[in-house]
């Protein structure tokens, strides 16, 4: 590849990159056959559903929990940490990585949005995007509902109002709600 990085190094990298590339492709592929099959699980089947997502995720941790349904484009970019609950509903875009912490609570229907399109319309026309990490850490409890935009991190311990939307990070140990969330208190 004479040096030139390839289109899942720029997308990781936060750099404008090519979502059609081809080995993006198969890397979405692969995601969408193992949701397909987690999601169609019965629930007496958890212990599978578990196995099926520790094969996606990039991570999992030690009693970590994702219910179904759920939706994210790769997988392999969501690192899920110890203790931590994912309600059913969510969908992670996971362009970039998406890091939750240890003793998360994540409310269902909750969304978290990395790929960030171009203002410009020619620009936008071209296909081209970039994405950004988001950053949940420990503690956190993200109400049902809420929109977490491309570049955030969540502070330890913090609180986000249901259907909450954070275009902005929150520091630790607040509760932050509205559109656009703003604190509301300190805890």
């Amino acid at each position: 590849m004479n040096g030139a990085r390839s289109n899942k190094e720029l997308m990781l990298a936060g750099e404008a990159y090519s979502p059609f590339d081809e080995e993006l492709g198969r890397d979405h592929h692969r995601a969408q056959d193992l949701l397909h099959r987690f999601n169609g699980l019965p629930f007496d089947r958890f212990d599978e559903g578990q196995a099926l997502l520790r094969t996606l995720l990039g991570g999992m941790g030690e009693g970590a929990v994702l219910k179904a349904p759920f939706r994210c484009d790769y997988g392999c970019n969501v690192f899920l940490g110890a203790r931590s609950f994912v309600n059913g509903d969510c969908y992670f875009l996971d362009c970039n990585r998406v890091v939750i912490g240890e003793d998360v609570q994540i409310g269902p229907r909750v969304q978290i949005y990395k790929p960030v399109h171009p203002i410009d319309p020619a620009a936008r026309r071209t296909g081209t995007e970039w994405a950004l990490p988001v950053t949940i850490e420990d503690g956190c409890w993200i109400g049902g509902g809420a929109i977490l935009c491309p570049g955030v991190t969540i502070g330890r311990d913090t609180v986000i109002g249901a259907g909450s939307v954070v275009t902005k990070s929150i520091p630790a140990h607040v509760v932050a709600a509205g559109n656009p969330a703003r604190i509301v208190r300190e805890i």
